[in-house]
């Protein structure tokens, strides 16, 4: 695929998920998940990410929110890796979580908590591992 959009898509969805992840998906479609990852790379990524009303920090933000209230653990974990790629803190984490423990309930925050920290401790073990083969 190579339309303005997609490949603006591609960028963005890099940017904030990780080169490999990126790479992962495209890489693992078949012809039956082809269409939905160009379809999630070209919409989600190009035509809405893509848009200037919102810093990718505040998309982030965004989504932690709703997938927590959606509880997609997946793409929760996937979103707090990202999230920090973003520039968000932990203690921002924290806070949007502390959210949505009040107004999606007590156990979707607990769940999010759990995955958070899950995620956390990957992205330190993938940062200890940069720094150690420099």
């Amino acid at each position: 695929m190579s339309n303005e959009k997609y490949q603006q898509g591609l960028k963005i969805r890099t940017q904030v998920l990780g080169e490999a992840y990126v790479n992962r998906s495209l890489e693992n479609a078949d012809d039956f998940t082809r269409p939905l990852q160009e379809m999630v790379t070209e919409y989600c990524w190009g035509h809405v990410w893509g848009r200037e009303g919102l810093s990718l920090k505040e998309r982030s933000m965004i989504n932690l929110a709703m997938i927590s209230a959606l509880n997609r653990p997946h793409e929760l974990k996937l979103h707090v890796r990202g999230a920090l790629r973003n520039g968000l803190s932990r203690e921002q984490i924290r806070e949007i979580l502390l959210q949505v423990g009040i107004y999606c309930g007590v156990p979707a925050a607990v769940d999010s908590f759990r995955l958070a920290r899950e995620a956390f401790a990957e992205a330190d073990a993938e940062a200890s591992s940069q720094s150690s083969a420099v």
